[in-house]
């Protein structure tokens, strides 16, 4: 599987939100505390997207993120209040390349799996059929992730944030066996995301909110949210209900 997070908060180095603290994402990508049966590192890529006054940028590496120096010497000069970046863990039969790795990005959003969809593709065939076909044209990669980032394009034409969200989990739970669909999409002033089967954590510290799969560090205020969950959260807010 992988390891993603989101920050919102006051302008910090995007480098220094991916190493922050002694359990940051970097140090998840070799040393996670719990995968879930998900894999036991994340060494197959890694990406950042961070919000700028013209959209949304991001840097993304088939490299484990251990191994790329641009982590401090590109990232760690690029100042953000909004920042979504994952770790990749490869589903077996999915390829290692930097197209499929997180975060999926537009314009607008940014948005990261940490999960997979069984029985893939033929789980999404139903879900795909509802989409243009230029849109799937445009694949970035052949696999599950950048598949669901196409139907939650779509959806987002027609839904808000949330709604949104809660409809793709739904349907592909209707179609998937069991799926893993830890998700998480930003724009920038608000993080949406859902616990299915991966652990998730937030810390709000009134001024900043960081979403990571896992605590980064031993601050006793981070909150642990249960499976089955929704969270939408900004700096002072946090909103956790039900999934279903």
């Amino acid at each position: 599987m992988c390891r993603h997070l989101g920050y919102l908060g006051p302008a910090r180095s995007v480098g220094d939100v991916l190493t922050g603290g002694p359990n940051s994402l970097r140090v998840q990508s070799w040393a996670p505390k719990d995968m879930r049966g998900g894999g036991t590192i994340n060494a197959d890529g890694f990406g950042a997207a961070w919000w700028t006054p013209d959209g949304v940028a991001d840097y993304r590496n088939a490299m484990p993120i251990w191994s790329d120096p641009a982590v401090e010497t590109v990232l760690g000069g690029i100042e953000s209040t909004a920042v979504v970046a994952a770790v990749r863990s490869a589903t077996v039969g999915m390829p290692v390349e930097r197209s499929a790795c997180a975060p999926f990005t537009d314009g607008t959003w940014a948005f990261s799996h940490n999960g997979v969809v069984f029985g893939w593709p033929d789980a999404l065939a139903d879900l795909a059929a509802d989409v243009p076909p230029t849109a799937l044209l445009r694949l970035q990669a052949p696999t599950d992730s950048a598949a669901l980032w196409v139907i939650l394009q779509h959806l987002l034409r027609d839904f808000e944030p949330e709604k949104a969200l809660r409809e793709l989990v739904s349907r592909v739970r209707s179609t998937s066996p069991n799926p893993r669909l830890n998700l998480l999409l930003g724009d920038g002033t608000t993080l949406y995301a859902t616990t299915l089967y991966h652990s998730l954590a937030v810390l709000d510290t009134g001024d900043s909110v960081t979403v990571a799969s896992e605590p980064l560090d031993d601050n006793s205020r981070w909150r642990l949210v249960d499976d089955k969950k929704f969270v939408r959260v900004r700096p002072g807010r946090v909103d956790i209900t039900d999934l279903e």
